[in-house]
């Protein structure tokens, strides 16, 4: 039995959810389907679906081999729409995982000029306010801001975002303004997270880092969730120049402790060093890459310089 059919029937069984439901997507029968699983699950000597006609349930073991396969899997097919063209042009699925809001505001916009370019490649972009997996999730590229923890994954620096604190003018008259990070901690302060708990904002004056351990009213983990908060009174936020731009411009929000804003944010591409000869992961990094200087990106580095120039 061919272990890589055996393979994309694993994985359609996971992802339709029975083996009755995946028999009839491929279109298999019932019986075949069966068959090659058993058939993995000899060759690796271990279980890898706990199973009925009706409802599956992965194990360890076959959590870590289904997130591996659809990997493959996927790598196979980008490798055969190549081939298959005769060329070595980006082809076939792209899978780009990005934090919500820079996903939605500056990400998104650039995705139509490259599909009008690349037209044999598929995008798909994840919206996601957390530390992606690249390997476990099959994500071809991701896109991050702040500073990197030591990993195997290649990094290319796309550019620098300035972090700002601010507030509604409502909540300024309200409750008056910090002075010091320090003075922080008598404050409504809206946290960006993924759970709720203490959390360091980091700041620099005179050369000097410094950082403040904020408890917080409200956590989210999606920023712009908290910039609507903050315009609407409830507390300070901390958020990228380039999100909160419009509403300082508007007198929506006000910011505050300027004279200890940190030093520029990088934002990074990451992807996996095997991926690095992936026409579609080459070609869209150029584009970025590009953008950077002409596009959105470039609009927004351009405007964090404005702020520090004007109010900094």
């Amino acid at each position: 039995m061919d272990r890589f059919d055996a393979m994309n029937v694993f994985v359609r069984v996971v992802e339709a959810g029975s083996l009755s439901a995946a028999a009839r997507a491929i279109p298999m029968s019932l019986t075949s389907v069966s068959r090659h699983l058993s058939a993995l699950e000899t060759q690796f000597g271990m279980q890898l679906l706990r199973r009925t006609t009706r409802h599956i349930a992965l194990t360890n073991e076959g959590r870590v081999f289904f997130e591996r396969a659809k990997s493959i899997l996927a790598d196979l097919d980008e490798v055969g729409a190549l081939l298959s063209a005769g060329r070595s042009e980006p082809a076939g699925r792209l899978c780009i995982a990005t934090p919500t809001l820079l996903g939605r505001t500056v990400i998104a916009p650039l995705l139509p000029c490259f599909l009008a370019r690349h037209p044999a490649v598929s995008i798909e972009l994840l919206l996601i306010d957390r530390a992606v997996n690249l390997v476990e999730e099959d994500i071809h590229l991701a896109i991050r801001v702040g500073r990197l923890p030591d990993s195997a994954l290649v990094a290319r620096k796309l550019g620098d975002v300035r972090m700002i604190v601010c507030a509604a003018p409502s909540y300024i008259e309200r409750r008056g303004a910090p002075c010091s990070p320090d003075e922080l901690r008598r404050h409504d302060c809206l946290v960006f997270s993924d759970q709720p708990g203490p959390v360091d904002w980091h700041f620099k004056s005179a050369g000097t880092r410094r950082s403040a351990r904020i408890t917080g009213r409200l956590w989210a983990n999606a920023l712009d969730v908290l910039a609507a908060a903050a315009i609407d009174g409830a507390g300070i936020v901390r958020a990228p120049s380039w999100q909160v731009a419009n509403d300082i411009e508007h007198g929506r929000l006000r910011r505050i402790l300027q004279d200890y804003e940190p030093m520029h944010a990088p934002v990074n591409a990451l992807f996996e060093r095997a991926r690095r000869t992936s026409p579609s992961v080459r070609a869209f990094l150029d584009y970025l890459v590009e953008s950077t200087k002409t596009g959105p990106l470039a609009g927004m580095s351009r405007f964090g310089e404005a702020l520090g120039a004007t109010n900094g």
